[in-house]
């Protein structure tokens, strides 16, 4: 039974996507206890389901970090303060992703010998559920090699904990597989995986394959990251929108969806980005999932469901046992 704070402001759909999330998640899993945080009158409907904090202010888009600790009002604020007291197994936000990092990382800390926290992305491979997840996907604009190196450390320990692998093969994303290839900062960083002679770190990959199915983890600083991720997402929706579009293009065409709409529908479901509802911000004391800004109902009940999982799986004691090792 997951204990989870979620700050229900801040998105782009409202509170009523967040609202409808929870309805959906808890007719799943009743045993749930959820404490919601936001303007109460937006939250009536889930009255008597889970616990609500009144809080009327909104971090701004744009809040940077002194900013954002002064707002001690606004619901991202008291979620993760409330966090911090303890008694709580995560929480999630969808919120500014700048300000929601800040919090997390001056409130709660980055776990022992961690320099940098990074988002961590999942994204569907042409093997079927089979996932790759990619960090940093913009928690950061730049990153050192020696960060990019925890990256790939704590990556894999994710990777385990929540795909149940016990090797996951580990990558660099870059312009070319050559050791030579990649930014300043990914040279070194390959140099630096090299010389530990870690048997899981594969080389190089360029993002034209990372969705093959080969890799499970791929490192990169989080400008580059987050381009990827949402470079992949535009792709994904033009894509879907081509299918739709061919397919009513005449008669014809629609006799042809007749035959294969069972697949589409299934390649549709793969390339859905709103399926795994957010990332979570590896590296940090605790469990913190941001849950992408314009999340509707059902992404933002696949965030509480990832979040919920990372929980189960003990994806952040993990990695500090593991790290103790290293």
């Amino acid at each position: 039974m997951a204990k989870l704070i979620i700050d229900a402001m801040g998105g782009d759909n409202g509170s009523r996507a967040v609202v409808e999330a929870i309805i959906s998640y808890l007719n799943k899993k009743p045993d749930t206890l959820f404490t919601v945080v936001g303007k109460k009158e937006e939250l009536e409907d889930l009255k008597d389901k889970v616990t609500i904090i009144d809080a009327r202010d909104v971090v701004p888009m744009e809040a940077g970090a002194l900013e954002v600790m002064r707002m001690k009002e606004s619901s991202m604020y008291k979620a993760i303060a409330l966090y911090k007291e303890g008694g709580y197994d995560g929480v999630a936000s969808c919120g500014s992703t700048g300000a929601f990092l800040s919090l997390a990382t001056i409130i709660l800390k980055n776990i022992p010998g961690i320099k940098r926290s990074a988002l961590v992305a999942p994204f569907p491979t042409k093997i079927k559920n089979k996932y790759v997840i990619v960090l940093d996907a913009g928690a950061s604009n730049e990153n050192s090699p020696e960060e990019m190196v925890q990256f790939a450390i704590m990556g894999r320990y994710y990777y385990q904990a929540v795909y149940d692998k016990a090797e996951p093969s580990v990558y660099l994303l870059s312009n070319g597989v050559e050791e030579h290839k990649g930014s300043p900062n990914g040279q070194q960083a390959y140099k630096l995986l090299k010389e530990k002679k870690l048997p899981w770190f594969k080389g190089n990959i360029e993002a034209r394959y990372v969705c093959n199915g080969d890799a499970d983890v791929v490192v990169t600083d989080g400008y580059t990251g987050n381009i990827f991720v949402k470079s992949s997402e535009g792709m994904a929706k033009l894509v879907g929108g081509m299918t739709k579009s061919i397919f009513k293009k005449n008669l014809f065409s629609r006799l042809g969806y007749l035959f294969v709409r069972n697949g589409v529908k299934e390649m549709a479901e793969m390339m859905d980005y709103r399926s795994t509802g957010g990332a979570l911000f590896l590296g940090i004391n605790g469990n913190v999932m941001k849950i992408h800004g314009n999340a509707d109902s059902y992404c933002f009940e696949s965030g509480i469901k990832c979040l919920d999982k990372l929980v189960q799986g003990r994806v952040t004691d993990k990695i500090k046992e593991a790290l103790k090792n290293e």
